[in-house]
């Protein structure tokens, strides 16, 4: 069984990237949504909304880059609001007790594992499910063998109330998108690169942060 993860709603976006090459692969920043990655082009971009494991449509961007027969897709969705609605929704319940429960918690603490069971549930062979992380941000990694022979690399991470869902798919004898991958980077809301002493988990007090992160540039 196939199943839909997004629905669109509106597409374009001003520019929010500086390629670091005229050609080839680019290194893209997306100032709207605070990451750094490395795409074969200048992606395509769209707003969606993003059905959440409790039934909230939130507001996500997806940056789309082709090479190709390959497509490398970041889907950055924005939980910020997740505590505040689930929060009201509880307060304004007026069914049974047990019926009204705030679910902002298991939102919050589901989101990677939710985000990577909707690649599960594709008509796809799973090769590797697994822990991840970047810039010590804790994050989940699936790999698919598609029914096209196509591989599908999947790598999510959650920082700051944002959901970062990588989705990398090549064909044939190209390599895995390890370029696109591992160059994940993320931004503090000051602009400021971040990376970790020890491992990033939303929800806890934020570790020390290594010394020398960069700052975001800017459009």
């Amino acid at each position: 069984m196939r199943t839909s993860i997004f629905v669109p709603i509106v597409t374009a976006l001003a520019c929010i990237s500086i390629p670091a090459a005229a050609q080839g692969w680019i290194e893209y920043t997306g100032r709207q949504d605070l990451f750094i990655v490395n795409f074969p082009a200048q992606p395509t971009i769209r707003e969606i909304a993003y059905s959440s494991e409790y039934g909230l449509a939130l507001p996500a961007r997806v940056y789309t880059a082709v090479e190709g027969q390959n497509q490398y897709v970041v889907t950055v969705v924005d939980y910020s609001k997740v505590e505040q609605i689930h929060g009201d929704k509880a307060k304004n319940c007026q069914g049974y007790p047990d019926t009204c429960l705030n679910r902002a918690p298991n939102e919050l603490r589901g989101a990677l594992d939710y985000a990577v069971s909707l690649f599960l549930q594709k008509d796809s062979k799973v090769t590797y499910y697994g822990y991840a992380d970047t810039d010590r941000v804790e994050g989940r990694r699936v790999q698919l063998i598609n029914p096209d022979q196509s591989r599908t690399f999947v790598a999510v991470y959650l920082h700051d109330y944002r959901l970062y869902i990588l989705d990398g798919t090549v064909r044939g004898s190209t390599a895995p998108p390890a370029l696109f991958q591992q160059s994940l980077g993320f931004f503090d809301k000051e602009g400021v690169r971040v990376r970790y002493e020890t491992v990033y988990r939303h929800g806890y007090p934020a570790p020390p942060r290594e010394p020398g992160s960069g700052r975001l540039a800017g459009c």
